[in-house]
């Protein structure tokens, strides 16, 4: 080319330079394990009047601009404005030489010619070469989605979504889970961090020797004495456990964790005896001080019943055949606020079935405790904390992931809530209630009695028992003093169903907003199918027609994967680990007459020495908190970007302070804590 020509080409590409627009375009890499990439990576704006070409972002930082936590900016010139910017496009290509990796990036923000900040919203992992598109962190519903490209963008993910995120029945009869063929092949976006795999794996693999109990796990012999139990039980103590060692045989105790120890919501207020269970005045105040009658009318009388357990098929455990009973517990709030028991009924039906007393003879009395707690500990394990806690939050998660958008403010609002329950339940099925699981092979209602105990839970499960201020009503416990998951949950629900109810206020206008949701709609129609499989007689809405209705349910769905959970799983180890306070299983059958009890026939009725450590073992690891946990109310990655939800989380969080703080002077003052209700014990989701 001649030298004149060349001169006239260099001006005419200055000139039109000097009239592109350019835009700061701002890549924050994820700070956490294996994030980093040293792919190429490109991205493409798209805007409402045009889209940018797609730009390899290279900078001065070169390899190192999207290793973990890096922020990295590049410049991107268009020939005119984009107009509003509606979406990006991102992929990376691996290099020749270099393997194609996984990338994290958290977000993407955008500076406008025109001076505006556009925020998008990743927090997922990008590992193929394939075109991702992010939109714009501003939370539109499906009908506010005019824009021809966000549609279309909105329709590939939910495609997409829908292919990730399908429905299986683990067992006939139960909320349908995630259909995976092993934990590796979940959704990289809800898999466990490397962090909490590691730790996770290490704490499952090592729980025997961490509490020092390797050399028992294969021990198949009874338990001799009570010290023996004590040598084992010294390794790993809890403030909490300590107390529950010292104090497990007394009645107030015994009465006490019906409210506040890791099974809270069996305890009912009785207006009237049951038919199956004949008591008398003389039985149950023998010194003439009380009257049943009038002590109901004052509220003073509560019941426990297990009959969920009624008949149920008990296990065999090293060769021996387990048994566990469906108890009936009669109990009376005394003057001085002590939650007292009454009388004990180990069966549903009266026949060679006495009603044990505490005015019986020590063991007596003690033996019937213990098939109580026993039971307590099964009907717990799989109907309050598995069924209610568990599986209910896999379902919210699964079809939350395959309704709803990134781009929808009920996605922004609730995903923070999934964090690792798909997983979680994934290995609890595959290692805790699998034919080789823990809970099957150790505990009095693994196997088939599981199946019997889960099929009548969710059976009977309804809508209101899952509302904390509904539950609290139907059970009559509104005015029970000392009820510390009570008072705090009650905090709990009431500050989350404000801040619930001030967010999406601000999406959604009008009940006929909710209404004309499509995908919301979905959202809840899913849940009502594989959740409670179209069971109307639970209660459980099929849609939603106003905004109390939704509030209301979001409420529950936060509540549940967070609150709940962490009050009836929290506290395992702390309860459970003193053996005798909380058996997984008993190895005689519970007396048909009194006058057959003693220190020897309990210890016999106690679980193996190998059942005792395998349960232990198990109630450490599941009260564990993992080092990258996440505190409720606390939201790492930033799906709102706008500033009226920003706000609201704040203010969300300075309640939950309050509350924290509250809980804290409260507790400091108890010679048992409840500290399971705290904020800042509680995580987000159900991920332990």
């Amino acid at each position: 080319m001649h030298s004149s020509s060349r001169l006239r080409l260099v001006i005419i590409l200055l000139l039109s330079k000097g009239n592109m627009v350019n835009y700061e375009v701002t890549v924050f890499t994820g700070n956490r394990a294996e994030a980093t990439t040293l792919n190429n990576v490109f991205i493409k704006l798209v805007g409402t009047d045009g889209e940018s070409k797609r730009k390899w972002l290279m900078g001065l930082k070169g390899a190192s601009a999207f290793i973990r936590g890096a922020v990295s900016s590049f410049n991107i010139c268009c020939p005119a404005s984009l107009g509003e910017l509606v979406l990006i496009q991102l992929d990376k290509q691996r290099l020749p030489l270099f393997p194609e990796d996984s990338w994290f990036p958290a977000k993407v923000e955008v500076k406008s010619p025109e001076g505006n900040i556009y925020r998008f919203p990743i927090h997922g992992w990008i590992n193929n070469s394939n075109t991702h598109y992010f939109r714009e962190g501003t939370a539109l519903k499906v009908f506010e989605d005019t824009h021809h490209l966000g549609a279309y963008s909105r329709l590939q993910e939910m495609k997409k979504r829908e292919q990730d995120y399908n429905w299986a029945v683990y067992m006939e009869g139960m909320p349908h889970c995630i259909k995976a063929d092993n934990p590796l092949s979940l959704p990289c976006e809800v898999m466990f961090s490397f962090t909490k795999a590691s730790e996770f794996a290490f704490t499952a693999s090592t729980g025997l020797v961490e509490l020092k109990l390797k050399g028992l796990a294969d021990c198949k012999k009874p338990w001799t004495d009570i010290d023996s139990i004590s040598r084992v039980f010294w390794c790993k103590q809890t403030e909490i456990s300590e107390y529950v060692e010292e104090h497990w045989k007394e009645d107030a105790f015994f009465g006490y964790q019906f409210l506040n120890g890791v099974n809270p919501r069996l305890i009912r207020r009785c207006s009237a005896l049951p038919s199956n269970l004949s008591v008398t005045d003389d039985m149950v105040f023998p010194s003439g001080q009380y009257s049943l009658a009038e002590e109901m009318k004052k509220g003073n009388i509560f019941l426990c019943d297990y009959r969920n357990l009624d008949g149920v098929k008990a296990n065999t455990i090293n060769g021996k055949q387990q048994y566990l009973t469906a108890p009936l517990v009669l109990l009376h709030r005394t003057p001085d606020a002590k939650m007292m028991p009454l009388a004990i009924q180990l069966k549903q039906t009266p026949a060679d079935n006495p009603v044990f007393l505490p005015s019986d003879s020590e063991y007596d009395w003690l033996t019937a405790k213990i098939f109580v707690r026993s039971a307590d500990f099964n009907e717990h394990q799989l109907n309050t904390h598995l069924l209610r806690t568990h599986l209910l939050a896999e379902v919210f998660a699964v079809s939350l992931l395959r309704n709803l958008p990134m781009v929808h403010p009920l996605y922004k609002l609730l995903i923070p809530h999934t964090r690792y329950t798909l997983q979680i339940n994934y290995l609890a099925r595959l290692f805790l209630i699998s034919e080789t699981g823990v809970f099957t092979k150790f505990s009095a209602s693994g196997g088939e009695g599981m199946t019997t105990i889960l099929k009548r839970s969710l059976s009977s499960m309804t809508y209101s028992s899952l509302c904390l201020p509904e539950d609290i009503a139907e059970r009559g416990l509104e005015a029970v003093p000392n009820f510390y998951y009570k008072d705090d949950g009650l905090r709990l629900w009431e500050i989350i169903h404000r801040f619930v109810e001030r967010v999406l206020g601000h999406y959604y206008k009008s009940d006929t907003d909710v209404q004309k949701d499509s995908e919301l709609q979905k959202w809840i129609g899913d849940i009502f199918e594989h959740g409670f499989l179209s069971q109307a007689s639970t209660g459980i809405p099929q849609g939603f027609s106003t905004m109390t209705e939704l509030n209301k349910f979001v409420t529950m769905v936060i509540f549940t994967g967070s609150c709940q959970h962490a009050a009836v799983n929290s506290g395992q180890y702390d309860y459970g680990g003193w053996m005798p306070n909380t058996p997984i299983t008993l190895q005689l059958p519970p007396p048909t007459r009194k006058g057959t009890t003693s220190e020897e026939t309990m210890l016999q009725t106690f679980p193996d020495v190998n059942t005792t450590v395998q349960g232990m073992s198990t109630m450490w690891l599941l009260s564990k908190q993992s080092s990258d946990f996440v505190p409720f109310g606390e939201y790492p990655e930033e799906h709102f970007t706008e500033e009226i939800p920003c706000e609201l989380i704040k203010d969300f969080q300075a309640e939950l302070k309050k509350l924290s703080s509250d809980i804290k002077a409260r507790n400091s003052t108890l010679k048992l804590p409840y500290p399971y209700l705290d904020p800042t014990a509680l995580e987000n989701s159900v991920a332990i």
